[in-house]
């Protein structure tokens, strides 16, 4: 997962860029790289390193600059707090004055999927998320606009949902759940100015970066805007608007092909699938020396997907190179990551030339994105989480098995990889392999309710440990709103919406009981009412 070697390290790290004739990366001295930047995070004036490169500047950065230079140069370049902070307020302004509150046009009251929710609470908890889509939403001030060197945001035309807390620009995977909930909401064109605002970011700049920041240029998250586009034409069959953008769809796989293909050679064959890469400076992190099953999941699918619209678009040799890639990525996938004894996918570690073999989430992410050809791999898949003891987890599936302290491990759970979990086995044909998955889904319900009936808010983490609670660790403090976190549980209420409840369920019982309790629970379901 990008997640667990991903911290922001906005004070250095500056992840994706290109390699190909592109805009360089961020060149801005003051939000990007330069002394003010320096200096202002080694002071630790804010308690978050986001603040500041969140800040808008009153006037032209050239003035800012020359004015910090004269400063710095009156101390010795080592400029004291006091001082540092009056020149930050003379020339800087509040976080968040670039963007304005925004409630959608096509926002309503009492959407359908809230109709399949048996359970009483859980229909009410459900229409207050539904409500929060006017909470987390944005648009941008003109300013932005008219003068964008003043802001690190980066302009997008069109008003979007932000995941909440500090996270008040939108961001690229956080942005597919979202969509999925959006849809639910029966809010498709708030969904469609949200792709029409990454689709412009392709043709701007090769990729989707990180989030709607100049700080995150060179980064990027998982690409998923091909699925956000599948996902909004399922809704609204609007092929107009896939004509219009189709290539720069294709572009955007294009832009990983020629920029974040790694070659392996493993047992006497040569195989190329992707990776994350940051080729321009910054820390060395071990995320390129990485092969990750999840990038090459989503790019598996989105190639497939790729092969559909094209079809359906009546471009039938499109279409077929894409099948073509779909196939070889899924043959390579089965050759170099998949282990057949483990019941799993395990990301390459390219450094010592093996697989690594622990536990997360995303080892998985190639049944929920339908990137195999073994139907016997989701039963395969529930073995693997038993052998982990992954269901002794009473109240979400953890992040990874390691207590670093960090965010994106033991005991923090995320709401996309309960989704990657949930969805993938929940494609078995077997009875029992299904029943885990709605069992699952129950666990996260039941954790995401209990926090709401005592925050009165929703998390972006959530830790397991012990009943379920707000996650912790990493640089920030857990953040309340929270875009995906929401979408994950109306698609689960809309899923199982007609057994799910808010009462305590068989999740509850010790876990060497789980799996039969489960096995019974659906035996019992089959006899006549």
């Amino acid at each position: 997962m990008p997640g667990r070697t991903w911290e922001l390290c906005l004070l250095l790290l500056l992840g994706l860029g290109s390699q190909e004739a592109l805009p360089p990366p961020c060149e801005s001295q003051i939000y990007c790289h330069g002394e003010l930047l320096h200096q202002v995070q080694m002071a630790r004036l804010y308690q978050d390193d986001k603040h500041f490169v969140d800040m808008p500047l009153s006037s032209a950065p050239d003035k800012v600059l020359q004015s910090f230079r004269e400063l710095s140069q009156a101390y010795n370049h080592s400029i004291p707090k006091q001082q540092l902070q009056v020149f930050l307020k003379e020339h800087f302004q509040d976080v968040g004055q670039e963007l304005q509150s925004w409630t959608p046009g096509d926002w309503k009251d009492s959407p359908q999927f809230l109709q399949k929710i048996s359970d009483t609470k859980l229909r009410v908890w459900a229409g207050q998320l539904h409500q929060l889509w006017k909470k987390l939403g944005k648009k941008m001030k003109p300013e932005v606009l008219s003068h964008p060197e003043q802001f690190s945001l980066i302009y997008s035309d069109h008003p979007f949902i932000v995941p909440g807390g500090r996270f008040v620009e939108f961001y690229y995977w956080d942005s597919y759940w979202v969509m999925e909930g959006l849809l639910l909401s029966e809010m498709a064109e708030t969904v469609k100015g949200m792709l029409q605002n990454f689709l412009d970011l392709v043709k701007t700049y090769g990729h989707v970066p990180n989030g709607g920041r100049v700080y995150y240029l060179q980064r990027s998250q998982p690409p998923l805007l091909t699925l956000m586009m599948a996902r909004y034409l399922s809704h609204t069959n609007d092929t107009a608007f896939l004509q219009e953008n189709i290539e720069t769809l294709a572009s955007e796989l294009d832009f990983w092909t020629k920029n974040r293909s790694v070659s392996v050679n493993f047992g006497a064959k040569n195989y190329i699938l992707n990776r994350y890469y940051v080729p321009y400076g910054g820390p060395s992190i071990r995320t390129s020396k990485l092969v990750p099953v999840d990038l090459n999941a989503f790019l598996c699918q989105a190639e497939e997907l790729m092969s559909n619209f094209y079809a359906r678009l009546g471009n039938d040799s499109q279409a077929t190179k894409y099948r073509t890639l779909w196939a070889q990525r899924l043959a390579t996938m089965n050759a170099l990551l998949w282990d057949e004894e483990k019941g799993a996918w395990f990301d390459y570690d390219l450094e010592n030339g093996k697989k690594n073999r622990e536990f997360y989430p995303s080892n998985l992410a190639p049944l929920w994105a339908g990137c195999f050809s073994d139907p016997g791999i989701a039963d395969k898949a529930l073995k693997y989480l038993e052998d982990s003891q992954i269901l002794t987890y009473q109240h979400g599936i953890p992040t990874s098995l390691q207590k670093t302290g960090q965010q994106w491990d033991l005991p923090n759970a995320w709401a996309p990889l309960q989704d990657l979990v949930i969805r993938g086995l929940a494609k078995s044909l077997s009875p029992r392999t299904q029943e885990v998955a709605f069992q699952l889904a129950q666990n996260w319900i039941r954790t995401n309710f209990d926090v709401y009936s005592q925050k009165s808010a929703m998390y972006e983490k959530y830790d397991i440990s012990n009943g379920g609670k707000p996650g912790g660790g990493g640089e920030y403090e857990v953040q309340e709103g929270f875009g995906w976190t929401n979408g994950v549980v109306l698609m689960l209420l809309d899923r199982y919406g007609d057994r799910l409840t808010s009462g305590t369920q068989l999740a509850f019982l010790e876990p060497h009981c789980l799996v039969a309790a489960l096995l019974l629970n659906f035996l019992f379901s089959l006899l006549p009412q």
